[in-house]
């Protein structure tokens, strides 16, 4: 390869070198300067250094024009993957903020180089169309978030919730190797789009059923559906909570945006049909169960939480069901619906665990009953999580509402017939309507109960509140104009050729 093809690749891949350094860079920050501050100094300008990182990242995507698909896919730049990767980035940002006003562990400089370690995991994830490149990034995601998960050293919760989320972890790598290395076996191509040509107009046989349903497997347990979901709950609950706000963001849009790819692309030969009493062997109708079951268990197992972290966890379980639907609608449309989806669900989800991060540290828990009173408490604080709890539960005009208007449009207009899958959004619906019965409990705690106890005297959290707030105003924006992000979406998957 000649020099100026490699100026092109690193011209290419400017984003995440930037991101490298900048992890570099608030490792060095922390161990040569800052070892004698103090944690609040340290905590904020290791904050500085890693959001510098992410904002000199945002300008190289927004001043890069340029399109290409290199090494047979390893490495694809689009308006798609550019806008995938700037809601990574803005995701990272606010979980850096959430982290200054934390004090859960003295290796500040080893934790926001871990958490930038991550994004350019999730960045190189969105960015490939080859299954081992998938593979690679998905292993740096997930090795950085398991050390993040653990980095409470103080915290028994925290070092349990890590080990499960690896011991789960290493056992959806192996189920995705394998289904790799199926797919190789039957198509002599790793590249998604050259996997589509040479399966084209084949059987799906058991090789390939059993590829199949290694794959969705071991992404499955990235996205954590049923029943591939437990280890969620427990690294919800465990984990620091700027950690399990970006497992519930920034690690989800990754992981939904590469199962939909190798899906509607690789196996686009292979989908099947999931319309009511049409079931046909593929992926659709493996989604379809696994929505069904996603959003049952989610929605029902919420009810009977005590703890807002859990109760966020098997919400979220339930909003994988509601997202798989972009999915089966298996169309450009679907897939513009389902990003919509994923990046206001991101928001949505960050804005909430800034809010358990408050009551935990005035509280020291996230139980239920520890939310009394904050909306007399902190008047702000409270309308944002208002505004989180209404959006999760899709109430209009906020842009959760919006996200399911999308996705179940979609998934209406596929399958075998006009409404294929209208069955499964049916009970979508009706499951948005239980998850508002526990979503209502969250702000009967902070706006009707009463105090169980006196107020603690805490610092204020500035910080936290500019995220919380800033996160509530973006999701109303989103949602009373949905099209300033619906329509780029749109557009850039037009350009992507997925059909």
């Amino acid at each position: 390869m000649s020099s100026v093809d490699y100026f092109q690749l690193l011209k290419l891949v400017a984003p995440e070198a930037v991101m490298a350094l900048g992890a570099l860079a608030v490792l060095a920050v922390d161990l040569l300067f800052m070892r004698c501050s103090s944690h609040h100094q340290r905590q904020t300008m290791g904050a500085f250094v890693a959001g510098l990182g992410c904002l000199g990242a945002l300008l190289c995507l927004l001043q890069s024009g340029e399109s290409a698909s290199l090494f047979g896919g390893m490495l694809v730049v689009d308006p798609l993957t550019r806008m995938a990767k700037a809601a990574l980035l803005i995701l990272t940002v606010f979980t850096i903020i959430l982290s200054i006003e934390r004090t859960f562990s003295d290796h500040v400089g080893e934790y926001y180089a871990l958490i930038l370690l991550a994004t350019i995991g999730m960045m190189f994830l969105v960015s490939s169309e080859e299954l081992l490149m998938i593979f690679v990034s998905l292993e740096l995601t997930s090795l950085s978030l398991y050390i993040l998960t653990a980095f409470h050293k103080r915290s028994a919760q925290s070092a349990e919730a890590a080990l499960k989320y690896f011991l789960f972890g290493g056992m959806a790598a192996a189920f995705t190797l394998f289904g790799i290395s199926l797919v190789y076996g039957l198509s002599g191509a790793t590249g998604l789009r050259e996997i589509a040509v040479a399966l084209e107009g084949k059987e799906l046989d058991a090789p390939m059923a059993l590829a199949l349903v290694m794959t969705v497997t071991g992404f499955g347990f990235k996205i954590a559906v049923v029943p591939f979901h437990l280890w969620a709950p427990d690294a919800y609950q465990g984990a620091p909570t700027p950690t399990a706000a970006l497992v519930a963001s920034g690690s989800k849009v990754a992981s939904f945006f590469v199962l939909a790819k190798v899906l509607m692309i690789g196996f686009s030969g292979f989908e099947g049909d999931a319309g009511w009493r049409h079931f046909v062997s593929g992926w659709a109708p493996i989604l379809a169960v696994l929505a069904l079951l996603s959003m049952f268990l989610g929605n029902l197992a919420a009810i009977a939480q005590s703890s807002v972290r859990r109760l966020l966890a098997y919400s979220a379980i339930a909003h994988s069901g509601y997202a798989l639907l972009g999915i089966l609608s298996n169309s450009e449309r679907g897939f513009s619906s389902l990003m919509y989806y994923m990046v206001t669900y991101a928001l949505t989800a960050i804005g909430a665990f800034g809010v358990v991060a408050i009551v935990e540290e005035r509280k020291g828990g996230s139980r239920l009953s520890d939310f009394a009173g904050l909306g007399r408490e902190s008047p702000l604080v409270g309308l944002s999580m208002m505004i989180f709890m209404l959006s999760l539960a899709g109430i209009p005009p906020l842009a959760g509402f919006f996200g399911k208007f999308y996705v179940f449009v979609a998934a209406v207009g596929s399958g075998s017939e006009n409404s294929g899958l209208l069955w499964l959004v049916i009970v979508a619906i009706a499951m948005s309507a239980v998850s508002l019965y526990y979503y209502l409990q969250v702000l009967k705690q902070i706006f009707v109960a009463d105090e169980t106890s006196e107020p603690s005297v805490v610092r204020e959290e500035s910080f936290t509140n500019i995220a919380i707030c800033g996160l509530a105003v973006l999701v109303v924006i989103l949602g009373c104009a949905p099209n300033l992000l619906v329509a780029g979406f749109d557009a850039a998957v037009r350009t992507a050729g997925f059909k």
